[in-house]
């Protein structure tokens, strides 16, 4: 199989509208080639091609930032003397001195299928900025590691922030060449937009389901280091709007249900098991401990429950990564009513609202993990009306149906 990137390297006719454009690449460190050339040397090498900046996303081009809110500086390439602008510093929407660098802009970043990611958000910015000045747009598709399923509920109107670019579930079950189609019709863009698509690319064909079995991982992000945290962040990512650590200063952050040093992993799992054991299904949750040597309870040993989402024990279908993770807040809450779950700061630039609630588009997880009546039950309805409302949405913008 062949991502975008690979596609427009090797086809001229692919390339035709490029020549006497000044061109612009989206790129992170996953941004490579079959040959993990890095795409923006790949394109530079193009003779056909006259690359005249560069964008890094969160974390930067080089992937060098670690956690959120550490911000990039714009520089310039070393090596191509072409402007490098930073989407995560100064400012997180092009600017129109930005979009005056290129005539087209391809993006090319790897994303992991979670709305909360924000290479999401950085490519409606870019659309709805294209769209103001007569640029163009082009998808270079890279797979969704998460696969198809959808899962999670809607992010409400006013809810929007740079963690939630629209009304999408948390799992949203899209490349990003598809994303960029609905952003288009659902804010009623005009943009000269194309996408390069996949060639042999199923999203639903096994072994990884979403992820490719001939392609290697690469890390988006500094903390997304494996195809398990990728499945998994979809919940995991919800413990950075709290007080447990997500393992952060370890060597597998957010592919842990909860990491705290005053919380007993073992009663917690049973805990789970007792309320809702239909959310554990597609994984596997093993008991493990760490010391983080930075970030939330730094120093301190933790004990944890670590998620295995992969080999043997995972199943595609069944497992459901945010109600898994909305279990293992309910598991705690039973078991330590006074707990102080919900961590009060400010994340991703918002400085009113709870960060769990700008991570979940509104109020409701977090209301039903605390009202000590609720049920499975509750959350599930909820959810499921959502999951259905966005499978309707989005079912005209798929590239890639199912073999």
């Amino acid at each position: 199989m062949k991502f975008g990137i690979d596609r427009l390297l090797a086809d001229p006719s692919l390339r035709k509208p490029l020549i006497g454009k000044r061109v612009s690449l989206v790129a992170h460190p996953a941004s490579v080639t079959e040959h993990l050339v890095h795409s923006l040397d790949a394109l530079a090498a193009c003779e056909d091609i006259k690359l005249t900046s560069a964008f890094g996303p969160q974390h930067g081009l080089k992937g060098d930032k670690q956690d959120n809110m550490v911000e990039t500086p714009d520089e310039v390439d070393a090596a191509y003397h072409i402007p490098i602008y930073s989407l995560y510093g100064e400012v997180r929407r092009p600017t129109a001195a930005m979009m005056d660098s290129a005539d087209v802009f391809l993006f090319d970043l790897q994303d992991l299928g979670c709305r909360i990611y924000t290479f999401v958000t950085t490519l409606l910015y870019l659309l709805e900025e294209a769209d103001k000045h007569g640029k163009s747009v082009w998808v270079l598709d890279r797979p969704n590691p998460a696969g198809r399923p959808i899962e999670g509920t809607m992010l409400l109107a006013g809810q929007e922030s740079f963690v939630g670019a629209g009304p999408m579930p948390m799992r949203h079950g899209l490349t990003m060449g598809e994303m960029g189609y609905w952003f288009i019709e659902q804010f009623g863009l005009n943009v000269d937009y194309r996408v390069i698509p996949m060639e042999g690319y199923d999203p639903e064909e096994g072994p990884g389901f979403g992820w490719p079995s001939s392609r290697i991982w690469i890390n988006p992000s500094p903390n997304a280091a494996s195809l398990n945290m990728a499945r998994a962040y979809a919940g995991t990512v919800m413990l950075e709007g709290t007080n447990l650590s997500e393992g952060r200063g370890t060597t597998r952050p957010l592919e842990v249900l909860f990491g705290a040093p005053d919380i007993d992993q073992k009663a917690v799992l049973n805990e789970m098991q007792r309320f809702a054991p239909q959310w554990m299904s597609g994984c596997s949750l093993r008991e493990c401990w760490f010391t983080p040597t930075f970030h939330k309870h730094d120093s301190a040993l933790c004990n944890a429950l670590m998620i295995h989402a992969e080999g043997p024990f995972y199943d595609h279908q069944a497992f459901r990564p945010w109600r898994l993770q909305a279990l293992a807040f309910k598991a705690i809450r039973r078991l330590y009513p006074d707990y102080p779950v919900w961590r009060d700061f400010p994340y991703e630039y918002e400085f009113e609202r709870l960060a769990i609630d700008v991570i979940n588009g509104g109020t409701a997880l977090r209301e039903w993990v605390d009202d000590a009546a609720s049920e499975a039950g509750d959350l599930d309805r909820i959810a499921i009306r959502d999951e259905e409302a966005w499978g309707e949405l989005i079912v005209d913008h798929l590239i890639y149906p199912a073999a």
